[in-house]
């Protein structure tokens, strides 16, 4: 079978349950990229099958995610948080602003390499002074003899170590950080409101900027439902975790 490049495929040795954009092919090593869930890899070519339904893990499969946080617009106005993306990846960024919009939560993105993010993250915290900062990009974990090390998980904690400098309340900056198979202990430690990935799974490309969102139109005269809206992502306590913290929207009548 012919392959070419941007084509949709899937791996038959992982049961075909990632859909992969192809990025390169070299020889019989051909380079990808999760169509839906943050993740790089190669694979031989010979054990890709072109991808039956390019439909799965689309965002038809979070619409209730958009119900859960509908707001009652009768008699009140709303004033959701103000949020900063910063991701390693621009098709996933433009993907994840493309979500802020149809929620109409005000958001500003940035596309930054993952070892850029630590030495940059600090000018754009001073131009759009934001209620929350997502962090995110490619990540993953590797495990060779019994040593454990991160593609990025180290960017991630240098740069929410900065931002905590910046502004050391968490109350005051959300940060949501952390990528597939991210060290979440770490950024939980250095700071991180929300991170990626308890049990070391891949996560939805989407996962960050639905957390972000979330908090973005939760009130912040209360405290959010923590449980909730971990449950809105994909893998939910598997793939994402965090801590009680308020929400960032201000609510105001008349409307």
């Amino acid at each position: 079978m012919l392959f070419n490049i941007g084509d949709l495929v899937t791996r038959k040795s992982h049961n075909n349950d990632i859909i992969f954009k192809i990025l390169k092919i070299e020889d019989r090593i051909v380079y990808l990229k999760g169509k839906d869930i943050r993740l790089y890899a190669d694979s031989y070519i010979e054990d890709l099958v072109i991808s039956k339904n390019e439909f799965i893990d689309k965002e038809d499969d979070l619409l209730k995610v958009r119900e859960k946080i509908t707001l009652d617009r009768s008699e009140y106005f709303y004033l959701p948080g103000k949020i900063l993306h910063i991701d390693g990846d621009e098709e996933y960024l433009d993907r994840c602003m493309k979500f802020y919009k149809e929620l109409n939560v005000m958001a500003q993105g940035i596309k930054l390499k993952e070892q850029e993010i630590p030495n940059e993250i600090e000018k754009y915290l001073e131009i759009y002074k934001p209620n929350i900062l997502v962090i995110t990009g490619h990540d993953a974990m590797y495990n060779r003899n019994n040593n454990v090390s991160y593609k990025n998980s180290d960017n991630f904690i240098r740069a929410i170590q900065v931002a905590r400098k910046y502004e050391e309340n968490q109350e005051r900056l959300i940060i949501i950080a952390g990528a597939c198979q991210s060290n979440y202990e770490e950024l939980i430690r250095s700071g991180a409101n929300f991170a990626s990935s308890p049990k070391r799974v891949n996560i939805h490309a989407l996962d960050p900027a639905i957390i972000a969102s979330s908090i973005a139109l939760s009130d912040r005269s209360k405290p959010i439902d923590l449980l909730d809206i971990i449950e809105r992502t994909k893998y939910k306590e598997e793939g994402v975790g965090g801590i009680i913290t308020n929400g960032t929207m201000y609510k105001g009548y008349p409307r």
